[in-house]
């Protein structure tokens, strides 16, 4: 049994409590937040202690691992903190703000004498059952080599406009989990080309992009297109294809039931896509934990791992410098 002690009780803190009261190796201890009455509530949903200061996750023999969802600029601190603890790290992405805070992280570890730490980033979507699945078959070379990549990955609505102000922007919150998942299936890119777009009139004022269209290529010329929007009517649009010379491996969206229904307003109607991340991804989320205990348990680095979460900002960036400047970015 793991005993895990989760730092932030937002939202997505609560979606890996969560995680960890479901799964049989898993065990909830202790909750961090700033906030003491949102870690209480996590804690005592799921029976474990509830305090204010990081520090304490770091410092208790009750925790065995770590689970890191505070917030983005606070990611680099915390894994440091962790590795001179000597306890293994689950970090949400992204991995930091910017590639020289990324890079950062890695000096400070290297400083600390831990320059390989225990420490899988939060890239769940590797582990969705449909993806990994079409990952595998590519990998087995059902299709051939891989020549093209298509992600769609659209929200049902975009998050408040405070959050999206301290977000990073829609590269580095959004499509840094599509930037991941190409690196996963192409390996590493060497030129990127990006659209940004402003068509939501609610979010004009944000400042940043609320729908972007991405072209990643690889050295062999192969290349992946991403396709995300803050928006989306039809609910969580959540498709992947992979194309090459022996075929086409598709992976489509989820819905709660796999009815279908013609009467005389509809023909082959079926229902809406998943409305929440939670529910779409709920699978992965579980997969992603057995994959962090199977590392801690074997004493290993996991993957991904914080190589990829910095290559994947990495991509994030460059897509931001194309969509702005309207070129393309070789890297």
């Amino acid at each position: 049994m793991i005993r895990i002690g989760i730092i932030g009780a937002g939202r997505i803190g609560r979606v890996h409590a969560r995680s960890v009261a479901a799964h049989p190796q898993a065990k909830l201890t202790l909750i961090a937040d700033p906030m003491i009455e949102s870690a209480k509530e996590v804690a005592d949903a799921y029976g474990a202690k509830a305090t204010t200061e990081a520090s304490d996750v770091f410092a208790s023999e009750e925790v065995d691992a770590i689970i890191i969802c505070s917030p983005t600029p606070l990611h680099g601190d915390h894994i440091v903190a962790a590795a001179a603890a000597g306890k293994p790290a689950l970090c949400e992405k992204p991995l930091a703000m910017d590639s020289e805070s990324a890079a950062e992280i890695r000096r400070r570890l290297e400083e600390q004498g831990t320059p390989n730490p225990i420490v899988m980033l939060g890239f769940n979507r590797r582990f969705d059952p449909s993806f990994a699945a079409i990952h595998k078959a590519v990998e087995e070379g059902e299709i051939g080599e891989l020549e093209q990549l298509t992600i769609i990955s659209r929200d049902p609505a975009a998050p408040p406009k405070e959050y999206i102000a301290v977000s990073g922007g829609i590269f580095k919150d959004m499509t840094i989990h599509d930037f991941d998942m190409v690196r996963n299936f192409l390996g590493d890119i060497k030129s990127v080309v990006a659209v940004g777009q402003n068509l939501d009139p609610e979010l004009a004022d944000t400042g940043d992009f609320d729908g972007v269209v991405v072209t990643l290529t690889n050295e062999k010329g192969y290349s992946a297109t991403i396709t995300n929007s803050r928006h989306c009517a039809s609910g969580y649009d959540q498709r992947l294809e992979a194309f090459g010379p022996k075929g086409a491996l598709f992976a489509e969206n989820i819905r709660p039931t796999t009815v279908r229904r013609s009467n005389g307003e509809v023909t082959d109607a079926q229902d809406p896509y998943l409305d929440f991340f939670l529910e779409r991804y709920e699978a992965a989320y579980s997969l992603e934990l057995s994959a962090f205990i199977d590392a801690v348990q074997a004493g290993e680095v996991p993957t991904p791992g914080i190589n990829d979460g910095a290559e994947a900002l990495r991509l994030a960036e460059a897509a931001e410098e194309s969509a702005k400047n309207k070129t393309v970015v070789t890297l």
